[in-house]
């Protein structure tokens, strides 16, 4: 066995302990998994428990070879495993069935964000229908994790991926969190939920359409954001006064807000800025539809940005203002 196996194997055991620890799994239910190279994966095998994992537990599998596939003792879910490992970059998986998580997304189809570090790092987390105790659908789940790296899958459990294990467990103990606070947030005001984050419903006129990164478009934006009372007041308040740039991977594309109170003096296109966020194009149309948060986007690593995030952070309120604007321009 190779070094890099054995050492993966190794963090596979050490991590199906964690979970089974902070009892996000229980006996045998859930899987897990990594990309050893371009063809080959390590994952746990059908009815194994997660929390006292042996080596022999986990099998090394080419996703690409059928004969082998078909004589191993793979879990249910490697098909879901396989697809994502096709579809994306990502190193591992974990998919568990976190009890507090099931238990609110049973009666929940959508997560209450009620702090700043769960919006900041979960954004909205998709939720998937589920008819079959196994996942029958996982071309869903493919759809659901272009927008997020963490999906539910409802009445089963979550998926969650990433390039790290630490990542992966992460994201799903903040979700644990999360989940927590609502319930206590329900206990102190039964009212408190059905109250936040009222969205403001889009005229049912006829809106002209952009293309996507276009200068009329970030044009239209700029415009929103110079008329919104929100962003004058906070942007004052926090003295929102820095450059920021967005940039569209693999084309010249870039425009350079500069702020001044929260007020856009000047549209440039150059980077010279503090800050710039970049991302290729399906990245960049997920934000502008709304259906990926730029923060939660940067903090995953769908989106790179070049500079702090910490100080970037300190504007957060008029700059989730100015992604919500983002939406509300339509591209074509």
């Amino acid at each position: 066995m190779e070094e890099k196996e054995a050492k993966l194997i190794q963090e596979i055991i050490s991590l199906g302990r964690k979970l089974y620890e902070r009892k996000l799994v229980v006996a045998k239910a859930g899987n897990l998994s990594c990309r050893l190279d371009d063809r080959n994966i390590l994952i746990t095998a059908s009815g194994t428990t997660l929390g006292s994992l042996k080596e022999d537990d986990i099998i090394k599998v080419n996703v690409d070879h059928e004969a082998e596939i078909k004589v191993k003792p793979l879990s249910t879910e490697f098909p879901l495993h396989r697809l994502i490992y096709k579809n994306f970059s990502h190193q591992v998986i974990i998919h568990c069935h976190p009890p507090i998580i099931n238990g609110y997304f049973a009666v929940n189809n959508s997560l209450k964000n009620l702090t700043f570090e769960s919006k900041l790092y979960l954004g909205d987390v998709p939720v998937i229908l589920q008819e079959t105790p196994s996942i029958s659908k996982p071309e869903s789940v493919i759809e659901a994790l272009k927008t997020n790296n963490l999906a539910i899958i409802k009445n089963h459990g979550v998926v969650a991926v990433g390039n790290k294990f630490s990542d992966c467990l992460n994201l799903i103990e903040t979700l644990e969190e999360a989940v927590k606070v609502a319930a206590v947030a329900r206990l102190f005001d039964k009212k408190a939920l059905d109250e936040l984050d009222v969205e403001l419903k889009s005229s049912l006129e006829e809106k002209e359409k952009f293309s996507m990164f276009s200068e009329p478009h970030i044009q239209a934006i700029v415009d929103l954001v110079n008329q919104d009372k929100f962003i004058a007041q906070k942007g004052s308040e926090l003295n929102l006064t820095t450059k920021l740039a967005i940039k569209l991977d693999g084309s010249s594309n870039i425009y350079k807000f500069n702020f001044d109170k929260g007020k856009i003096t000047k549209l440039e296109h150059d980077e010279d800025a503090p800050f710039i966020i970049s991302a290729p194009a399906e990245i960049w149309e997920l934000i502008f539809l709304g259906k990926l948060d730029p923060f939660v986007a940067t903090t995953q690593g769908k989106m790179k940005l070049t500079g702090q995030l910490g100080q970037l952070s300190r504007w957060y309120v008029p700059f989730s203002r100015l992604f919500e604007l983002f939406k509300q321009v339509t591209i074509k």
